[in-house]
């Protein structure tokens, strides 16, 4: 587990305010820009599922030096949708670390592939659910 210390914060860019989780304002564009163009698994779970939720869910939010697929706050949970790509032993290495450093801002993190979006659609929407 890593240990949130202003040092920590301070090497990686990251700022906090008004009781926000620590993120990195470069990262602020990217974030908008993703925004715009969403990938189809996500735009499927935004728009046919979190974006009504009972919860307020945030798309693209920055924390620390990632930008999540999915935030709320009120739950803390993070919900990220892998490519095929997360396969790959680098990318897994990545995966676990980026986990361990949101886990440490006491998070919970689901992940989904995008295959479990468009196959298993009403499944992961539950999953999410029991996570309400």
């Amino acid at each position: 587990m890593f240990e949130i210390t202003p040092e920590f914060l301070k090497q990686r860019n990251c700022v906090t305010s008004n009781a926000r989780l620590p993120y990195n304002p470069k990262l602020n564009d990217r974030a908008k820009e993703m925004r715009k163009q969403m990938p189809r698994a996500e735009k499927i779970l935004w728009f046919d599922f979190l974006k009504n939720s009972e919860h307020k869910f945030l798309r693209q939010r920055i924390i620390d030096n990632y930008i999540v697929d999915f935030y709320c706050s009120e739950l803390n949970v993070v919900i990220e949708l892998d490519w095929d790509s997360h396969y790959e032993n680098w990318v897994q290495e990545y995966d676990n670390e980026r986990t361990e450093i949101l886990e440490s801002y006491w998070l919970k993190v689901i992940r989904f592939t995008n295959d479990d979006v468009y196959n298993n659609f009403e499944s992961v929407c539950e999953d999410i659910k029991n996570n309400f």
